[in-house]
């Protein structure tokens, strides 16, 4: 069976999930702006893209379980696999700025299966499966999408809060219990991928475009955060975390701000060190930040009265998508030239 499955199927990356958050971000960044048309274009090409993947892993599951496996238990890979949680709920919550709430609840519980496997096994057999080798020397930017997946619950299902009267006061509890739990990997994670960066020679491979995650992790948090305190202050939830919500949110869009500048110098010092500028899956994960870093500045900033925020995010939404068409461009050229061999991972 696996002799009839096409070159691309059989190599898709855990973490092309990242095409459907990059271009469903950059939508609702448009829509939050009111440029409809333009999001509208987006909205259409993330369900092309959802489409695709989808039958994609769907192929790759039954043709070649033995690389997906393999994917899952390689720690420089598996994280991927949660932008298949991320992609669709980030896409769920664009619907519902157009009153499809029901479609965002939907897509919702569809993924909290696919993130309940994913955080049992692939972080799970980094514990308990057998090891040859340290599993720290394998962490990556990739490692924050367990963040992303995580928050693009808690924002989904704040949103379905929200927008369904009669489900508000059993979901609100739910989405603060996913930001809650997607703030604490988070702070775990970064102490574990930094070390990981401090601990040992890093080369321009090392620094993949995955670490752009570092910052994308924090502005979903923000996003997520902003449709937390868009349900009613009275809730006993809010009443005992709006507080600490909207304030760890705010330190949170600051560490990601504080970190743009330092991944811009890595992408300069890999190219300065002669890193090869080719198109790979991962520049989806730089493409996903700062579309997002757009959408979460201006939700965040008009929920806490901030003005300045939602003047950046004026600002980035265009580089969000001035760095999607750059991927996408190298991405159809990517598709059209004879595929290379060793590319990174």
């Amino acid at each position: 069976m696996s002799r009839h499955v096409p070159q691309v199927v059989a190599d898709l990356h855990p973490g092309y999930g990242a095409l459907l958050m990059a271009t469903g971000i950059v939508s609702t960044g448009f829509h939050l702006f009111g440029w409809h048309v333009l999001s509208d274009i987006f909205l259409v090409l993330a369900f092309i893209a959802f489409a695709l993947l989808l039958a994609g892993y769907v192929w790759r599951s039954v043709a070649l379980p033995g690389r997906v496996l393999a994917d899952a238990l390689d720690p420089g890979r598996g994280f991927g696999y949660f932008t298949l949680v991320a992609g669709p709920n980030v896409v769920g919550m664009r619907l519902a700025l157009d009153g499809h709430v029901l479609a965002t609840a939907v897509i919702a519980a569809a993924t909290v299966p696919v993130w309940i496997t994913v955080t049992l096994f692939v972080p799970g057999s980094m514990v308990m499966g057998h090891r040859d080798e340290a599993v720290l020397s394998r962490t990556n930017g990739s490692w924050f999408m367990w963040v992303v997946g995580t928050q693009s619950l808690a924002g989904a299902t704040a949103v379905v809060a929200a927008g369904i009267p009669d489900l508000t006061a059993a979901l609100a509890p739910l989405a603060v219990a996913f930001w809650g739990i997607g703030v604490v990997l988070y702070l775990m994670l970064v102490g574990l991928v930094t070390v990981r960066l401090l601990d040992a020679p890093v080369s321009p491979h090392t620094l993949s475009p995955t670490y752009w995650v570092y910052m994308g992790a924090t502005a979903i948090s923000v996003l997520a955060a902003a449709a937390i305190l868009a349900l009613p202050a009275r809730l006993p939830v809010l009443a005992v975390t709006g507080y600490v919500i909207s304030g760890l949110a705010y330190l949170l869009w600051a560490f990601g701000t504080w970190w743009i500048p330092l991944l811009l110098a890595f992408g300069v010092w890999r190219h300065l060190r002669g890193e090869t500028v080719g198109y790979h899956p991962t520049f989806w994960s730089m493409v996903f930040p700062l579309g997002m870093y757009a959408a979460a500045s201006a939700d965040f900033g008009r929920a806490a009265g901030l003005g300045f925020m939602t003047d950046i995010a004026r600002v980035e939404v265009w580089i969000g998508f001035a760095a999607w068409v750059a991927v996408a461009a190298a991405m159809g050229r990517s598709f059209a030239l004879p595929r290379r061999q060793g590319a990174p991972t």
